[in-house]
């Protein structure tokens, strides 16, 4: 088939990868345009713009495309077969979706209609789930509302981090998509029940609130791993919280109740276990509390 891919994050690469090796033909590859990076400032590529220039694929990278009628056109001239979306970045105008010959797919990491929107795996693991998935939808103009061609279940660890699980629904995207455009298989409209909804995280979700249940904290520490990442407040500075475990214990929220670094919460406790202060190196907690005065008794803020 003549394709377009149209992704920008690590996530997205396996399924680039996997197409060009199965002799896909991609006529372009879309993706966000390089971004400020480092102390420098310098433009940095995101990731599939570095392996797709690697592959030898053509690279484009708008700003927009809602009112960007010559990147539309453009887009219409390629003659395209498909096009195969995985956490591109930009919404698609009716114009796009419609000018493949059989549309727009997406391969969204989640069992939809559960886990809409722009952070499904960090939101199944903060809620708790059991499993997730990817599934593959044919776009329309809703924010994943799409009928399912394919879709495909997988557990989540109760250890799992959201870089875990980035790492294995990405390959199962991979195999996924590459069913889908073999198989084509019948669009299944999503079922109006069970729809749930994942928000854009910003750096600040990554703040801990001490008034929570401790399992609901731990699971936001393995959630938000590696971005935005889980923090908190020690003597005035940031402490990010990168490794906890729930211990049976209890306290007045944010209060540290003893010397192995175990905070109360508003259900529970949580015992921090890996660290990392503002502009120093992550370390185990037990090596942090040698090197830094934490008294029982005293108080993590949000």
């Amino acid at each position: 088939m003549r394709l377009a891919f149209m992704g920008s994050p690590e996530f997205a690469i396996p399924a680039l990868r996997a197409l060009h090796g199965a002799g896909q033909e991609l006529a372009a590859v879309y993706c966000q345009p390089p971004r400020p990076a480092g102390r420098g400032h310098t433009l940095r590529p995101c990731p599939v713009q570095v392996v797709a220039e690697e592959l030898g694929l053509q690279v484009r990278s708008p700003t927009r495309l809602r009112s960007n009628l010559a990147e539309q056109a453009a887009f219409a001239a390629l003659g395209l077969d498909a096009a195969v979306v995985a956490a591109y970045g930009l919404l698609l105008p009716e114009a796009m979706l419609t000018a493949p010959r059989l549309g727009c797919f997406n391969l969204h990491a989640s069992l939809l209609p559960r886990w809409r929107g722009a952070a499904p795996i960090q939101a199944a693991i903060m809620a708790g789930d059991s499993e997730t998935g990817v599934t593959i939808m044919q776009m329309d103009p809703g924010l994943d509302t799409g009928p399912m061609l394919l879709q495909e279940s997988v557990p989540i660890d109760p250890a799992a981090t959201a870089a875990t699980m980035h790492e294995v629904l990405a390959e199962l995207g991979a195999r996924l998509i590459l069913r889908a455009l073999a198989e084509t298989p019948r669009p299944v409209p999503q079922p109006d029940e069970g729809v749930t909804y994942a928000p854009k995280l910003s750096r600040d979700s990554g703040r801990i609130d001490w008034t929570r249940d401790a399992r609901a904290i731990e699971r936001q520490v393995r959630a938000f791993d590696p971005w935005p990442g889980t923090f908190t407040i020690l003597h005035g500075k940031m402490l990010k919280v990168l490794a906890a475990q729930p211990c049976p214990r209890s306290g007045e929220p944010g209060a540290v109740l003893d010397g192995h670094f175990t905070v109360a919460c508003g259900s529970g406790a949580l015992r921090l276990t890996r660290v990392q202060l503002a502009g120093r190196p992550a370390m185990a907690a037990e090596d942090f509390l040698r090197g830094h005065a934490v008294t029982v008794g005293e108080f993590l803020r949000g």
